[in-house]
């Protein structure tokens, strides 16, 4: 690092470190409007990019003292840049990373970046004492907001006035929100036009068929990231009502295997978009022909694996989607489709770990629906086969986390079958216990993991309960204690999490009433 300058240095609690690394991609990444580049300010000329940004990546928990590397990064710093927040605030090296570049640099820049809490708790007192008052930019939702308050750091930065590099960014949006909704506007014209000719004869047909659907993977790929980053959701709405309206005319005898799994893929993504927009309509009608397309596929290669998988996806959408509509019947014939194609794939593919945790999620899928279903029927057999499948796989991917993770949700879901449906708490505990133990196994090895956290919580909670209900009182309302100091651990880091919270409160009032039928009004 001898000799190495820096624009800034980025100051934060570990607790803050995403903003962080948010903050110093977006400082270095960031290019200034060309004619702004050369313009002479009060600390030199503006560059068409900042850079480098200096960002501690430790906290150094075991230290007394900042490192030499840190200090001389301070040293050679022109600026430095406080994330505050109230771990911020109550952090010894913030303080004394402040303390150093105060002492280094009198009057150079100090920037506070306001990311969560009020001003009071969340400014670190050292970044207000001194003769210049810090600039303060507030990063949070409900204050400047993150493009506003990233623009702010940049005027900071390089001493020019915001209002007129507001003006210049907002300036450089609309020009690149423009030139992505014409390209989005030009495609739809292109292939409306190309869906025209393609009729007239064969082999002009191909070659525009061939054209239309170049376009059609354009647009539900390249231009639909595009159309999602800059929140141009109409445009993209029209596009896929456009390529289903292409699909719609075309005839699956006429066309390639390629071109029906293109087919297939651009579907199923249209069908997933129009989930995210909470259309259910929209996305039955695409999810359907995607499982049309699938099932041509499939029946010009029934032994396929690859075509099997993907016919597989197909049915799994169309229950999926029939449970969130509550449409029971029509969740269990897809499921029970879903499940002869995974044994099929089985039958073609039997040492492919995949296809037996397609096994897995088959089985697990209409076991969770007859579960919400309150059906016993066959309820328990699917389920169990759900978890020799999932146990297969993980003796076939030792180790693998994702695997252990789908290991410790079967035995969780056949722990709520016997306790809540077949009322046999003594198998609910065997399984309950069995999750428990490969949770510890993952979390040792990942200890910060906060998914794994909130299911270590979970699984406690309900093994508390079943203690509760089998006489083993003081034991299941110690379990349901600390699993309730440890969801409070977890709450407080994240406050705006209201289900969190809610969910908090209900095990507060399940332990109260436990209580109170032993006999104990703590």
């Amino acid at each position: 690092m001898t000799g190495e300058r820096y624009r800034a240095f980025v100051s934060y609690s570990h607790r803050d470190a995403k903003v962080a690394r948010w903050l110093h991609r977006r400082l270095e990444a960031y290019r200034f409007p060309r004619r702004l580049i050369g313009r002479p300010g009060p600390f030199g000329p503006i560059p068409a990019r900042l850079g480098p940004i200096f960002r501690d990546r430790e906290e150094f928990p075991a230290a007394t003292s900042l490192s030499d590397a840190v200090t001389r990064a301070i040293a050679a710093s022109e600026a430095l840049i406080v994330l505050c927040s109230p771990a911020a605030a109550g952090s010894p090296w913030v303080a004394r990373e402040i303390a150093a570049f105060r002492a280094a640099h009198p009057q150079a820049p100090l920037l506070l970046a306001l990311v969560d809490g009020e001003p009071d708790a969340a400014f670190p007192p050292l970044a207000r004492t001194g003769d210049n008052e810090p600039l303060a930019a507030d990063l949070r939702a409900q204050g400047d907001g993150r493009r506003l308050g990233l623009l702010k750091l940049l005027a900071g930065l390089t001493g020019m006035p915001l209002g007129e590099l507001v003006q210049r960014d907002a300036q450089r949006r609309l020009r690149r929100v423009t030139a992505v909704t014409v390209a989005a506007l030009v495609a739809l014209l292109a292939l409306t036009a190309l869906s025209v000719v393609a009729i007239r004869a064969r082999h002009e047909a191909e070659q525009r068929r061939q054209a239309a659907e170049g376009l059609v993977e354009f647009m539900q790929t390249d231009l639909r990231e595009r159309l999602k980053a800059v929140n141009r959701l109409d445009v993209l709405t029209a596009a896929n009502r456009r390529a289903l309206a292409y699909y719609a005319a075309q005839d699956l005898a006429d066309l390639p295997p390629a071109a029906l799994a293109q087919r297939a893929r651009i579907l199923h993504a249209i069908g997933e978009d129009d989930l995210d927009r909470k259309d259910d309509m929209a996305a039955a009608a695409a999810f359907t022909e995607a499982r049309r397309t699938t099932g041509a596929l499939l029946a010009r290669m029934p032994s396929d694996p690859e075509m099997i998988f993907t016919h597989a996806q197909s049915e799994f959408w169309i229950g999926d989607l029939a449970i969130k509509r509550r449409d029971l019947p029509g969740a269990e014939a897809a499921f029970q489709a879903y499940i002869a194609l995974a044994d099929r794939l089985v039958a073609v593919a039997p040492r492919d770990a995949r296809s037996l945790q397609e096994v897995a999620f088959a089985n697990g899928s209409l076991c969770s629906a007859r579960y919400d279903m309150r059906r016993t029927d066959g309820l328990l057999d699917l389920c169990l086969r759900a978890l020799r499948a999932m146990e297969r796989v993980a003796a076939m991917r030792p180790g693998d986390a994702e695997t252990l993770r789908g290991l410790a949700n079967r035995h969780a879901w056949i722990a709520d079958v016997y306790f809540h449906r077949l009322r046999d708490p003594a198998a609910a505990r065997r399984h309950r216990d069995r999750e428990a133990a490969i949770i510890e196994d993952l979390l040792r090895a990942d200890p910060a993991n906060a998914q794994l956290r909130r299911k270590r919580i979970w699984s406690q909670r309900a093994l508390a309960l079943i203690e509760l209900e089998t006489n083993a009182v003081a034991r299941g309302e110690t379990r349901l204690a600390a699993a309730i100091r440890d969801l409070a651990a977890i709450v407080a880091e994240d406050p705006a999490n209201h289900s969190l919270a809610q969910t908090l409160g209900e095990m507060k009032q399940e332990l109260r009433e436990a209580r109170t039928r032993d006999g104990d009004g703590r």
